[in-house]
């Protein structure tokens, strides 16, 4: 019944749903307390409390206007942004650049279905969120995958390789989802370099599409990039999900510098996609919250408590993975490489986290650590089981062939 391309985008993309309710069955059966669900990237920290403040005051306005508005969103929150990512950035936005989104997911799938005619080529690097196949396939266009080079930061000679005079879009995510990656300056001037050159060898503009809803949870000091900085046609797509914890209520905003080339007509398609794709205009309510909350945060400590606990139990346990300096994620690699057996004994464990193979990169699995952190305090001793099991099965494949 269902379409051979669905079928396709249910085996990429079910890993993360699959282990989500996975934890949810074992929950059940076993208690909420025995069950170390690591699996699904769902901010757990409080939202701040202006976010609370502002909610509560503007739910208690009965003369609130929830009508239809312009589909890029109320001109006073779009002002508000600009106006913050000019301090912030040194740039020169106006309300034009900036058009309102249901989440990161509403924003590149706005931008996608702008930019895309059957065929066209959308660049990702390895690993990467894997909704980006089905983002890219729903619009025609064609996934190709650069590999990644050391400490999974872009193999610059692969993403050169790879591109064609049918590439369109490159998207960009860092913080990286799924190794806690940042891609530095001097990776952003890199890939930029390329971009500029390919352009200039097919005669044809290509978009780098920047995926940043962990933009603002960065757990060292080191300034990131800010694309447009370093190559023009840059599209930045940003979410309150994580910075303020609102991941349910899908609101974001895409930035489309003048500078894009033909960036009037480019503006014009992204607003007329959201109409197309059904979201009609992002939610008026939390419009309006965010314009108010421009400066908020979570608590980072939250999170940097959380990545502490999880990474340094990891290395001491043994696990070979690399420190995430963002987002949520520690990308571990399985032992004896064999990632759907490490997944098994995690489970038997009660421990639930993501394959790799997920991420288009096998031998590996995703580890979470936005819950709680009793979570992970609790999480500690059965990782160290997990990894006496890994050894036990380690010896005993050793002992099969010899």
């Amino acid at each position: 019944m269902i379409s051979k391309e669905m079928e396709r985008n249910i085996k990429a993309n079910g890993g993360i749903r699959e282990a989500f309710n996975e934890a949810r069955r074992q929950k059940t059966l076993y208690g909420e307390e025995n069950v170390f669900d690591l699996s699904i990237g769902n901010p757990s920290a409080p939202a701040p409390r202006k976010v609370v403040d502002v909610i509560k005051k503007l739910s208690e306005n009965v003369n609130l206007d929830h009508q239809y508005m312009c589909e890029s969103g109320y001109e006073e929150v779009r002002s508000k942004i600009a106006g913050w990512m000019n301090q912030k950035y040194k740039t020169s936005y106006g309300i034009n650049n900036i058009i309102m989104t249901n989440g990161v997911a509403g924003g590149l799938n706005m931008v996608l279905r702008a930019l895309l005619n059957p065929g066209d080529e959308v660049l990702v690097f390895r690993p990467y969120y894997p909704a980006y196949i089905g983002f890219a396939e729903n619009w025609n266009g064609k996934i190709i995958e650069v590999d990644p080079g050391e400490d999974f930061q872009p193999d610059f000679e692969d993403l050169e390789g790879k591109i064609t005079k049918r590439t369109k879009v490159v998207i960009v995510n860092s913080p990286h989802n799924p190794t806690g990656v940042i891609y530095t300056k001097e990776t952003a001037t890199k890939i930029s370099e390329i971009l500029k050159s390919k352009q200039k060898e097919y005669g044809h503009a290509i978009c780098l599409l920047s995926d940043e809803p962990y933009r603002d949870l960065v757990y060292i000091e080191e300034e990131l990039p800010w694309w447009p900085d370093f190559y023009q046609n840059t599209i930045v797509s940003y979410s309150f999900s994580k910075s303020l914890s609102l991941a349910g209520e899908r609101i974001g905003y895409l930035t489309i510098p003048t500078e894009f080339e033909d960036s009037e007509n480019v503006i014009k398609a992204v607003r007329l996609a959201m109409g197309r794709l059904g979201f009609v205009n992002a939610p008026a309510l939390f419009q309006r919250i965010v314009g108010e909350c421009i400066d908020e945060q979570v608590d980072l400590e939250y999170y940097a408590k959380n990545r502490e606990i999880l990474y340094g139990t990891l290395k001491q346990c043994g696990y070979e993975c690399i420190e995430p300096k963002g987002a949520f994620y520690i990308f571990v690699k399985a032992p004896d490489n064999n990632e759907e057996r490490f997944l098994e004994l995690a489970r038997k464990r009660h421990l639930i986290f993501v394959g790799g193979s997920s991420f288009g990169y096998s031998g590996y699995v995703r580890l979470s650590f936005c819950c709680k952190y009793e979570v992970l305090q609790r999480a500690a001793d059965a990782l160290k089981q997990l990894a006496d099991d890994c050894k036990i099965i380690s010896i005993s494949t050793i002992y099969k062939y010899r």
